[in-house]
């Protein structure tokens, strides 16, 4: 693997709480904007900049990726964001409800994820990574970091233990009770020497930031003639952590209708290919089960076992996807169906019962998380898991670091 440090854009201590905002993707533009209200330095006027422009604009149109760039100057010009005075990495450390994990902040080279060293488990939405390409082009920036893991390496562990016995550099509490903690580690080298010897590392969120900053890359590689490889715009933005450290949730799903059946022939159906229990945990106790919430209450699927199925085949979404979303529902591709939304377990199984009882679809299904060392396996297999298969918190600030090219 390839790591180096970055000359980046990075909040001022005292401001870091107001500038640091939840990722771009976790939030709708209703929920970013009452967020952003009354702070007009947190990072979400950057990374979620129609909240600035009228209601009901087009969240993929020029006026919101060019608001974004305005925006992210103004950060600059009032001084919010600074830019380093020499290259550092940061050891960055979240902690949510006792869990703690300490990532490293650096660069990765394009190169590792166009040539697969960095591992990818998930495909893309064509509306988003398209979205994101074009915002980074326009500000010429990463804004927000992929999230990314690796297998545990103890010369690793030694180094963020001896960046991390100083004082910190940013220390804050977020609203929803998350602190975040950084050090600056100006140069890094040891670092890069380190990761140098890591064989691999593997999205674990951030697909889209991912391929969008690989694209971009691509196409400035190509407009320069004079390309060497080492500009800023082959390195793209990221945090890596230790896989044992990770915290995985479900991601839970929401479907729009029940096409041609009605609820009677629909839960005949589902009977058909799963054993089901009433009155069940909304949250599955093990793997092999999925809860659904249909017509006021919690039912409990359970799917036959087939000792013989692939690593993909056994993951409980791809069941779901296989048994019921496919042949019951018609959803043949969950990455580009309009009729199906994906909810991350941090907002529990009582969001499902709300966005079911309002109307907004009329079954939701609660899953089981995968864990990351499926994700590993899958993704050392060069196989894909279906879209939305894992939900990791806490989730990484965006605004915390900057990479600039």
């Amino acid at each position: 693997m390839r790591i180096r440090a970055f000359q980046g854009l990075r909040p001022q201590p005292d401001l870091a709480a107001q500038v640091a905002s939840l990722p771009y993707d976790v939030v709708n533009t209703e929920e970013a904007r009452a967020l952003a209200e009354g702070n007009p330095l947190s990072f979400l006027h950057v990374v979620r900049a129609e909240i600035d422009l009228p209601a009901g604009t087009d969240l993929y149109s020029a006026p919101v990726y060019d608001k974004a760039r305005k925006n992210l100057d103004q950060l600059v010009a009032c001084g919010a964001l600074v830019r380093e005075s020499t290259p550092c990495m940061y050891i960055y450390e979240q902690e949510m409800d006792g869990h703690v994990q300490r990532g490293l902040a650096s660069v990765c080279h394009i190169e590792d994820y166009e040539n697969n060293l960095i591992k990818k488990h998930e495909k893309t939405r064509p509306a988003k990574e398209n979205d994101r390409t074009t915002l980074n082009k326009t500000l010429s920036a990463h804004p927000g970091p992929v999230f990314l893991t690796y297998q545990d390496d103890s010369a690793v562990d030694q180094l963020v233990a001896e960046a991390t016995a100083d004082d910190p550099f940013i220390s804050f509490t977020a609203p929803d009770g998350v602190r975040h903690t950084v050090w600056r580690v100006e140069g890094a080298g040891e670092f890069a020497e380190a990761f140098a010897r890591i064989p691999a590392t593997y999205v674990a969120d951030g697909h889209h930031r991912s391929a969008s900053a690989a694209r971009v890359g691509a196409e400035r590689r190509a407009a320069n003639p004079n390309h060497t490889g080492e500009e800023d715009y082959n390195w793209f933005l990221a945090v890596s952590f230790p896989a044992t450290q990770l915290k995985v949730l479900p991601y839970n799903r929401l479907v729009s209708d029940l096409t041609e059946h009605s609820p009677e022939s629909f839960l005949a159906a589902i009977r058909e290919v799963a054993e089901v229990t009433e009155d069940a945990n909304p949250t599955p106790q093990r793997a092999g089960d999925v809860s659904m919430y249909f017509q006021g209450k919690w039912y409990g699927l359970a799917f036959p076992d087939d000792p013989g199925a692939d690593p993909i085949s056994r993951l409980d979404v791809s069941k779901l996807q296989d048994k019921i979303l496919d042949p019951i529902l018609a959803i043949g591709d969950p990455r580009t169906s309009e009729r199906i939304e994906f909810i991350g377990g941090i907002r529990g199984t009582i969001e499902l019962e709300t966005r079911v009882d309002q109307g907004h679809g009329p079954v939701a299904f609660s899953m089981f998380p995968v864990t990351v060392q499926q994700l590993m396996e899958i993704a050392n297999a060069d196989a894909i898991m279906p879209p939305k298969s894992t939900w990791f918190e806490p989730k990484l600030r965006s605004g915390l670091f900057v990479h600039t090219f």
